[in-house]
């Protein structure tokens, strides 16, 4: 297949291949853009030169300490710059790195540990506790924990580790990076969030992230010396391999340790931040931010949105405030985003609700993906309608190698030579996807299936409304019935009819919520809405 008659001579050779790595890009950063900024964190700024350095010296310490190639390391750190440092320095010792939430449980994290085998755990001060009591759960060996404090937040060493400083400072500035052999090689290790029993680890190889990286730089629209704001943790798809992207266009990576309003206005206005990503939560809670919060701005800041769809209301008050917003789609499986909404010119004169719509699909194939479409239970090609469900399917290099030590669930993931997401969607005539729902998230009412997604898209369009989600609730006559949980705006209210009513106007009456129930919602790390937990709240009512 594709040989030519005489391909003597014609081999791979050192010359003409090398193996595919993130790794590379900071090799390349370090002189190209060495005495430019990389990471800022307030009165910490490094240039590409010492950035490049610690890095090196995170990989000298940890081959030190024992930590062999293919090993783990683990961290448990906020978006900061050890978080960024260990994304370079702990694949250059060979090492695969395995970054943990922040926010799930000891049990969990004793999980984690014990699963991946992790030899080293790095640990921001603030979650030292967490960690020390997920050590005393271990069933193995635990790891040697590394404490990184954070002054500047207010977060100082606790006294009983050795501190990351003191161990980069002791470590040699002139190690010798090992760069994979093979592009398959691992290069992290991501647990998924484990909505439904225990999570599985997401294995990465360095071909996969290097080319996710450099993949977005296209779907961004950017070019050199962007500004990227870390509001996707750095522990979730590795910040959708963001941090590995910025040495390939000479950015500077700020990092954000709390989320808040102010924290992103104030980057923006005084970093001059250009990108970032988050969830629909992030661009609500800039929306719905007092005047006192804001910093005006005269740039044009592209945002990448995941994980639900932005309500129309949301994008239409987030646009005009300098936001452009492109809603991606991806999972933990495929290194964070796998399609994008590519806007086209045809709907430029597009406003308010048809542009939301427009915007609230999940898109196409992102380029370094081969086929991503919507399979039938046969595994063939659905009507693109925009009618027919069936579920979300994919192939191409953005997906994991599979979940470590677990052959069966990976098995069952790529069935039929495609990665299963189990996402529930339609596509459009012009071969657009849009989910309807995760296959757990309709609402089966009288045989007739529900969109959360749709009717929380209404919902979010009432002016009282800052957070929703819609969930099954059982029902003796219909099997079940939407029950929508609400968190209202800061000093607004409304009452259940009067949501019911609204909703009413908009919704056929099987779709309209049953029941409103007002509180506040629990929410992943990464501001999801953990409707698992309004499930069970639900079976209560």
């Amino acid at each position: 297949m594709g040989w030519m008659a005489d391909e003597s001579g014609l081999d791979r050779n050192a010359a003409n291949y090398v193996p595919l790595t993130p790794l590379s890009g900071l090799r390349r950063a370090a002189q190209v853009f060495s005495s430019e900024p990389a990471v800022v964190y307030g009165t910490h700024r490094k240039t590409y030169g010492a950035y490049y350095d610690r890095c090196t010296r995170l990989a000298s310490a940890l081959a030190g300490m024992g930590v062999k190639p293919g090993d783990v390391v683990a961290t448990i750190i906020p978006n900061l710059p050890a978080q960024a440092e260990a994304h370079f320095g702990v694949p250059a010792c060979g090492a695969v790195l395995n970054t943990i939430n922040t926010r799930v449980e000891p049990e969990t994290v004793a999980y984690i540990l014990d699963h991946g085998a992790a030899r080293v755990l790095l640990v921001d001060s603030q979650f030292v506790p967490l960690a020390e009591q997920a050590m005393s759960k271990m069933e193995g060996e635990p790891p040697l924990l590394i404490e990184v404090p954070d002054p500047q937040a207010g977060h100082h060493a606790s006294g009983r580790h050795p501190l990351y400083e003191d161990v980069l400072s002791n470590a040699r500035h002139d190690f010798d990076w090992i760069m994979p052999q093979d592009e398959w090689e691992s290069i992290a290790l991501n647990y998924t969030s484990g909505t439904t029993g225990r999570p599985k680890g997401v294995v990465y190889h360095h071909r996969g992230a290097y080319l996710n990286a450099m993949g977005q730089i296209l779907s961004w629209r950017m070019t050199l010396r962007p500004t990227y704001l870390t509001i996707v943790p750095l522990f979730h798809c590795n910040g959708w391999c963001h941090t590995w992207m910025m040495p390939m266009v000479g950015g500077t990576l700020v990092c954000c340790r709390d989320i808040t309003a102010p924290a992103i206005f104030d980057a923006i206005a005084d970093e001059g931040v250009t990108h970032f990503g988050g969830a629909p939560i992030v661009l609500n809670m800039l929306v719905n931010a007092p005047e006192s919060e804001r910093r005006a701005f005269d740039h044009v800041v592209e945002v990448f949105t995941a994980g639900a769809p932005p309500a129309p209301s949301t994008l239409a008050r987030i646009e005009p405030m300098g936001f452009r917003i492109t809603q991606v789609y991806g999972l933990t499986e495929t290194y964070g985003p796998a399609t994008e909404c590519t806007w086209s010119g045809q709907w430029d004169h597009l406003q308010g609700a048809e542009r939301a719509a427009i915007k609230a699909r999940q898109g196409v194939a992102m380029p370094i993906f081969e086929h991503i479409t919507v399979l039938g239970e046969d595994m063939t090609q659905i009507p693109m309608d925009g009618r027919t469900q069936g579920e979300v399917m994919m192939r191409g290099n953005g997906v994991m190698k599979g979940y470590y030590k677990n052959p069966q669930a990976t098995a069952e993931a790529f069935e039929g030579g495609y990665f299963h997401t189990g996402d529930i969607a339609v596509q459009h005539p012009d071969g657009y996807i849009q989910i309807a729902d995760r296959a757990k998230d309709i609402i089966i009412s009288g045989g007739e299936n529900i969109s959360s997604v749709e009717v929380e898209g209404v919902l979010m369009g009432h002016p009282a409304v800052s957070l929703c989600a819609v969930v099954a609730k059982p029902d003796e006559k219909w099997g079940e019935v939407p029950c929508a949980f609400v968190e209202l705006k800061a000093g607004a209210t409304a009452d259940e009819a009067e949501l019911i009513a609204f909703m009413r106007k908009s919704l056929a009456g099987f779709k309209t919520p049953k029941k409103v129930v007002f509180q506040e919602l629990p929410k992943t790390s990464t501001g999801k809405i953990q409707k698992f937990e309004l499930r069970a709240q639900a079976k209560q009512l």
